[in-house]
């Protein structure tokens, strides 16, 4: 991960450096002469070899009239060196501190953006369902399996469906209906708890057909907090996303999959049906 950093401080300093020329220095000693910074700061900086502070930035922003990138290339400069943060290392001592830090997330944002393509979004799992989840973590990273300490604050977080004003858009791939966590009893109780939720009075509930045309590939999936946040999670980490001009695209590809999403009673019908399809694998089972 320290080598995805690597780049992101190269290509900062790249997009500088085409500040500085832009603004008419046409070398970084002209440059370190009106900022009064040593010549070689300048180059670390450009090269990527030296973080920029924010202080740094706002300076070079406004010695080349660049104001108005500032916040994005501020947003750049917190989380150069967190953008990714391994999985193994979050949840080195157990699942359950991950999530209890999602805690302080959740009370604070006011809008959600959830896109999930193929499971059920973390605040609407049944218990028996994150369970089986945490399982898995825990078995792939080969780490303490708190298994029920995790699932308890994990589900913590769903009191923030009915506390305050909070708005909760959600769209789920008809594949998350269908795969398998825990067997036919868990994946029907899940499927039950989403029925529930659709009457939610702050969550709106969508469900993208598989046969659904779609105006852009399906893609991974992610969270979205407020227009401040988006975090995606991989198979070895979890990314943040913060900079304002990717958030507006991870904002414009929720848009564009809400087109293609049903909602009201043609989602409830696609929830019936892989009912149905537990409930015959379940009695395929016994019998």
């Amino acid at each position: 991960m320290s080598d995805q950093a690597q780049e992101t401080r190269e290509a900062l300093g790249a997009r500088l450096r085409g500040f500085r020329k832009d603004a008419g220095f046409s070398s970084g000693r002209a440059f370190a002469a009106a900022t009064g910074w040593q010549e070689s700061k300048v180059s670390r900086i450009e090269n990527g070899k030296q973080n920029a502070s924010e202080d740094d930035i706002r300076v070079w922003c406004r010695t080349t009239g660049r104001e108005a990138d500032l916040a994005d290339l501020i947003a750049t400069v917190r989380h150069i060196d967190e953008m990714w943060m391994e999985w193994r290392r979050q949840i080195q001592g157990g699942a359950e501190n991950r999530q209890k830090k999602s805690l302080p997330l959740y009370q604070k944002t006011k809008v959600f953006r959830i896109w999930e393509p193929a499971m059920i979004w973390g605040t609407i799992q049944t218990a028996d369902y994150a369970e089986n989840v945490f399982e898995q973590v825990s078995n792939f990273h080969e780490t303490p399996a708190d298994t029920q300490a995790a699932v308890a604050k994990r589900l913590e977080r769903q009191k923030y469906l009915y506390e305050g004003n909070r708005i909760f858009n959600v769209l789920l791939g008809e594949q998350a209906l269908y795969s398998n966590h825990g067997g036919s009893e868990v994946m029907r109780a899940q499927l039950d708890r989403l029925l529930a939720v659709l009457a939610l009075p702050r969550l709106s509930l969508g469900i993208i057909p598989r046969s659904a045309p779609l105006a852009l590939w399906i893609g991974h999936g992610f969270s979205m907090f407020d227009d401040k946040l988006v975090m995606v999670e991989t198979y070895s980490a979890e990314m943040s996303v913060t900079q304002p001009r990717e958030i507006e695209l991870y904002r414009k590809a929720f848009e564009i999959h809400r087109q293609s999403a049903v909602y009201g009673q043609p989602a409830r019908d696609l929830i019936l049906n892989a009912i149905d399809h537990f409930d015959r694998m379940g009695r395929g089972s016994r019998g």
